[in-house]
């Protein structure tokens, strides 16, 4: 991983601003407290947030997994399956590599790649 990954997901995962809800207001679904100590579950929140078309938290959920425990190659992945659906696949293929640095072998980042196919691929027909 580059080392000027980490700060750029820090400054990601901060929240756009800090909204105080009204006196006696229920949070919103999307307020709902994320734990900085657990991957898993700020994983889960993203997929929730992408099922509901949300894809500005899921990523920034994801961003936060990873900035939570930046060894785990899922989030990672996660992050990159994120960009690879809205058509950035630069983005997309930076995380699967970011991924296959932590475990080369991590069947869900080298099928990813795969997906995407060779940037030379690309780059050649430019």
């Amino acid at each position: 991983m580059r080392l000027g990954l980490v700060p750029f997901l820090l400054l990601a995962a901060l929240p756009a601003h800090a909204a105080t809800p009204a006196a006696g207001a229920a949070p919103a679904p999307t307020a709902r407290p994320a734990s900085a100590a657990d991957p898993a579950s700020l994983l889960d929140q993203a997929r929730e947030a992408q099922g509901r078309g949300d894809m500005e938290l899921a990523v920034r959920l994801t961003q936060a997994a990873i900035v939570a425990d930046p060894s785990l190659p899922s989030s990672y992945v996660a992050l990159g399956d994120l960009y690879s659906l809205q058509g950035q696949v630069d983005y997309a293929r930076t995380y699967y590599d970011a991924a296959l640095q932590i475990d080369p072998a991590d069947t869900a980042a080298l099928r990813a790649e795969a997906a995407l196919g060779s940037p030379r691929d690309t780059a050649a027909n430019q």
